[in-house]
This record gives structure tokens, C-alpha cells and sequence, in this order.
């Protein structure tokens, strides 16, 4: 499939995803519980929590009292500590609320974001900048925790593509009917693709991805391709190659 086919393609699949009825009970997607209250430290948590199987990531996040955000530690720690996933025991969830609470008490993830992505532009640099802040707004750390988190990324080859992170950035400054577009002043151009599996097999599948690693570079390599069909918001054919993937639309391709 040459590229004028491709961008047909996603294209098309975008004007079909780009309605309110895309996420729903059938067609699960963490984002489902970040627009039921459209805040970023919530949704942030829910990008964050976003591995694994979508079933039980939205039940996980269902079962969350957000409210917990704006109570004293030990609240927290009292309200969370039943509340488990995968690689993230109750102390692990404990210590996210904290420190995102501790955070707003002083600023807003917006403003950590934008003291780093301003820079030189990069979105790679905001989300070290607001990892470097929960390190150190509460000093903590396990295994699930850092996991949750993630690490400050300062080289792109062989780096773990940061995809929680890049899609919680999509759904901040992206604005249509499925992203919420709560901050301003990040430019679409800037952000980079959530890499996950089926947008990296579904890439390559259609011949928009070279590279074999699964890292942070080929997301990089990706968005710079997606720029040959929007340069303006390469990020609008993410949803879409998602969903082909997740939906096997490509399963009798050669």
C-alpha cells in the first residue's frame, strides 16, 4: 500500500473514530473515566494506570475515590490502602495521590510540563520535567512505583517509549471528541505517539515504521512519518491505528 493509500486509510478511520459513541462499555479505553471528570491530575492518573487489559484498567480506575486528592495523607493512605494493580501495591497508589496532591498544593502539572517542554519545544523534556517533580515533591520508590512513573529519559534509543506519558499529553492538548484538550500553549506538532503494540505492529505493518526496536525512537520515527499527512497534528491517526490494531482490521493483510 503506497502512502496516498495509507493516508486514505487513517484518514478515513479518523473521521469514523472521531465521534463521542467511539468510547463506550463495548469499546473500552482508560479515557472513558478521565472524561467523566475532565481533570488533569485525574486523567493523569488514568494514563498511568493504562497497562494491560483494558477491562481490568477501567475497573481498577471505577474503583478510585478521586476525591482523595485533596484530603491529608493519611486519608489518602486509609482510602487506598485495599487499592492494588498488577505491579503497584496499595503503598504504590498511596504514594501517587500524595504526590500529586503535594504537587497542585503548589503548582499544576501544566506549568511543571511547560517549565520543561518550553525549552526547545519538547515533549520529552516536559515529561522529564514532571517526573523529576514527583521524585522530588515525595521521595519514594519501589519497583511499581518508578514503573508507574517512569524513569528521566535522556537518550531515545533503547528508552521505553514513554507511551502512558505521551498519551496523557494527547489527551491534554489534543481537542475533538475523544481527546479533551484541557491545557493551552503546547503545540499538536510537538507531541509524539504513544507507541503501545498495536500501533507499533499496525506501523509496520503498513509500512509507516522501519525500525524494529520498540523504543522511544521508533515513536519518534512514526510521528515524523504521520507528519507527511497532518504536520499540524500528526497525533489526530494515533486513535485510529489503535483501533485497527486492537480490532485486527488489517488481519487479512499479507
Amino acid at each position: 500500500m503506497d502512502d496516498k493509500n495509507i493516508k486514505k486509510l487513517l484518514d478515513t478511520e479518523v473521521e469514523k473514530r472521531n465521534c463521542e459513541g467511539e468510547v463506550c462499555e463495548e469499546r473500552l479505553d482508560p479515557i472513558m473515566v478521565a472524561h467523566k471528570y475532565k481533570d488533569p491530575t485525574i486523567s493523569l492518573i488514568c494514563a498511568l494506570f493504562a497497562y494491560g487489559n483494558v477491562k481490568q484498567i477501567v475497573k481498577f480506575l471505577n474503583s478510585l475515590d478521586f476525591s482523595l486528592l485533596a484530603k491529608s495523607d493519611e486519608e489518602i493512605a486509609e482510602g487506598l490502602k485495599n487499592h492494588y494493580y498488577r505491579f503497584q501495591k496499595s503503598e504504590d497508589v498511596v504514594a501517587l495521590f500524595i504526590s500529586l496532591k503535594r504537587l497542585n498544593e503548589k503548582t499544576t502539572l501544566e506549568e511543571v510540563f511547560k517549565r520543561g517542554y518550553l525549552k526547545n519545544r519538547s515533549a520529552i523534556e516536559g515529561i522529564n520535567s514532571l517526573i523529576k517533580t514527583l521524585q522530588e515533591i515525595y521521595p519514594y520508590s519501589t519497583m511499581g512505583y518508578n514503573f508507574l512513573i517512569s524513569q528521566v529519559t535522556t537518550k531515545t534509543k533503547g528508552a521505553g517509549a514513554l507511551k502512558r506519558w505521551m498519551m496523557y499529553l494527547r489527551w491534554m492538548v489534543r481537542c475533538d471528541n475523544i481527546d479533551m484538550g484541557l491545557w493551552s500553549g503546547v503545540d499538536k506538532s510537538d507531541l509524539i505517539i504513544p507507541l503501545d503494540t498495536h500501533t507499533f505492529n499496525v506501523s509496520k505493518k503498513l509500512g509507516l515504521l522501519s525500525r524494529k526496536s520498540y523504543d522511544l525512537e521508533a515513536a519518534i520515527e512514526l510521528t515524523a512519518k504521520l507528519k507527511e499527512f497532518d504536520e499540524r497534528d500528526p497525533l489526530k491517526y494515533d486513535f485510529a491505528l489503535y483501533r485497527i490494531g486492537q480490532e485486527r482490521l488489517l488481519a487479512a493483510e499479507p
